[in-house]
């Protein structure tokens, strides 16, 4: 009986690892083919003339949730309002902080409490008060002081309801976003045959960059142990996945650290599950269902160039927390959105995106444990045939760092982030290991988000304690003289 559920398990290995060789693979090559086609017809600059010229350029509506941001708050939104965007504003979502995230916000963009007929076309957790600032420099600023929700879909949907443009871009305080991103995103929508529903774009680790008057100054991949790992993973994302789920019409999310919607549908839908741990996936769902349910052709592109950068968890235990609620959510995700598997109602998204994440991405991580529980059996029971082992173990990681290398290259040749060929190769170092040293944490993490779900109901956002970014010499002499201008005033007998 024990051999042959060995010999089961071992043909199910590798076809099950065949199918992943080949999907990736397949998705390699797609997303090339996706990223030159861009490259040969998407112009910036051509794209910013036509839309500083254009008055039928939409609006756009920022959202960013804050919850503890202190250390991080102020040079984000300095930020994101240099946007290089002739319509736009900035919603930041006080989510119940408990440090002096509001307090930075009233004193650094001079914010004054407004009256605000709010209307909450989304239900949320209880909303108090509204901020703008008396300050010409700030208007676009808009600031939402509300109960904490528990999660940043509720705090989305908060800011999704004072939204006041047909367009919304749901990005992370913390974000950095490239000053003109927002054209490559709505260029997306202008020059689409059919509605365009959202937008995803491509973000970086922005851990090692140094930031100036609100922007990227300097562009480094990260230097420290879990964000280098984290940064290939990003590229790997968008670069390969994301661009092959959008190029066969079947995207998965919209990365909740940027992404653009169509508030309408947004609202249509209710907005983000207010529960939700997978938010960026929830709202897909839940606006592709619409479209499929109300038979209305529908897209979701992914922009390759990368248009924004976020300070990833540099700690394990911060780290941990993140990737944790990541498989919580993943786990919810299923267990909200089951009836849409293996569904032929709803196409592409039905049949083929949703059974390739429950395969590959939710049942990866407990396939990986039994693997390893049967390995860990077979080596004692001295049945283990090490060529074979060692010879398939070798191949997929070969294969990985193919994968890898080709994501580096597509970097390079989509928008060139790094200056330095150096930088480039820098990336190496974490290919070379993630498999040995990064892997196992995210599956273990994943799993533990699994149990998390199915044994608690109760789950928060963490706290994710940010290190701020470096600044360059000029901006911090800058930012010590300000101070001492401010305490100056103070001083009695000074004006």
């Amino acid at each position: 009986m024990n051999n042959w559920l060995f010999t089961f398990f071992n043909y199910f290995m590798i076809f099950y690892s065949s199918g992943l060789i080949f999907s990736y693979l397949l998705m390699t090559i797609v997303s090339f083919i996706q990223i030159r086609r861009r490259k040969k017809y998407y112009s910036a600059e051509y794209i910013k003339r036509i839309l500083l010229n254009s008055p039928h350029t939409p609006g756009i509506s920022i959202v960013a949730p804050a919850y503890n941001e202190e250390t991080t708050v102020v040079d984000n939104v300095n930020s994101l309002l240099g946007m290089d965007y002739p319509k736009f504003e900035v919603i930041i979502v006080n989510d119940g902080s408990k440090d002096k995230t509001l307090e930075k916000l009233i004193e650094n963009f001079d914010l004054v409490e407004v009256p605000h007929n709010y209307i909450e076309y989304i239900k949320t957790k209880p909303y108090k008060r509204m901020f703008k600032s008396t300050n010409e420099k700030y208007k676009r600023l808009v600031v939402v002081d509300k109960e904490n929700g528990g999660t940043k879909a509720d705090a989305s949907n908060a800011g999704v309801n004072v939204a006041q443009y047909p367009y919304f871009v749901c990005t992370d305080v913390d974000c950095v976003l490239n000053p003109q991103g927002l054209y490559y995103l709505i260029w997306d929508v202008l020059s689409s045959d059919k509605r365009v529903i959202a937008v995803s774009a491509t973000m970086r680790m922005a851990n090692s960059c140094t930031m100036k008057d609100g922007r990227l100054s300097e562009i480094r991949p990260p230097m420290s142990f879990l964000p280098m790992f984290q940064e290939l993973e990003y590229m790997r994302s968008f670069l390969i996945g994301k661009t092959w789920w959008a190029a066969v019409g079947g995207m998965p999310n919209v990365s909740g650290g940027f992404g653009l919607f169509d508030t309408e549908i947004a609202i249509r839908v209710g907005g983000y599950h207010g529960l939700s741990m997978a938010e960026d996936m929830d709202m897909i769902a839940r606006m592709t269902a619409y479209m499929y349910n109300t038979k209305t052709p529908y897209k979701i592109t992914q922009v390759p160039q990368t248009v924004c950068w976020t300070e990833g968890p540099a700690t394990l235990t911060i780290f941990n927390r993140q990737r944790t609620r990541w498989g919580r959510g993943l786990f919810q995700f299923f267990h909200l959105y089951w009836d849409i598997v293996f569904n032929p109602k709803y196409g592409v998204y039905g049949m083929l995106t949703l059974p390739y994440l429950f395969i590959f991405e939710f049942l990866g991580p407990i396939i990986e444990l039994l693997g390893f529980i049967v390995l860990i059996t077979l080596i004692i029971s001295n049945a283990v045939n090490w060529t074979t082992f060692w010879l398939l173990l070798f191949t997929v990681y070969l294969f990985m760092q193919f994968v890898n290398t080709m994501c580096i290259n597509y970097d390079n040749y989509a928008g060139r982030v790094y200056n330095k060929h150096r930088w480039y190769a820098w990336l190496y170092i974490p290919s070379l290991l993630e498999s040995v040293l990064y892997h196992p944490l995210t599956v273990f993490f994943a799993l533990k988000g699994y149990f998390s779900y199915m044994t608690s109901r109760d789950f928060k956002w963490g706290e994710m304690k940010r290190k701020g970014f470096k600044k360059e010499a000029s901006a911090i002499a800058a930012s010590k003289n300000e101070l001492m201008d401010k305490e100056l005033k103070k001083t009695p007998g000074l004006d």
